[in-house]
């Protein structure tokens, strides 16, 4: 494999385990504190994990990209 396919199957696996997390700390602020709120058709820890979930895979997905496929600054010339 290229070494672009690994970073872009890093990048995929990073943002689906941030997604996870997201989702797990989504769900506990949801159970806790927001019982009332209301998304995607569902209310509670249902509705925060969910939307948890969405954050986390966003997150991960660009900090990941950001880290495996920034470039590298050009020093200037002397």
């Amino acid at each position: 494999m290229s070494k672009t396919m690994l970073r872009i199957f890093a990048i995929i696996l990073i943002g689906f385990v941030c997604g996870v997390i997201g989702l797990i700390i989504g769900a506990l602020i949801g159970g806790n504190y927001a019982e009332q709120f209301v998304f995607n058709g569902v209310q509670g820890y249902e509705a925060t994990g969910q939307l948890g979930f969405v954050f986390g895979v966003l997150i991960g997905l660009i900090f990941s990209w950001w880290f495996l496929f920034k470039k590298k600054s050009l020093s200037l010339p002397r």
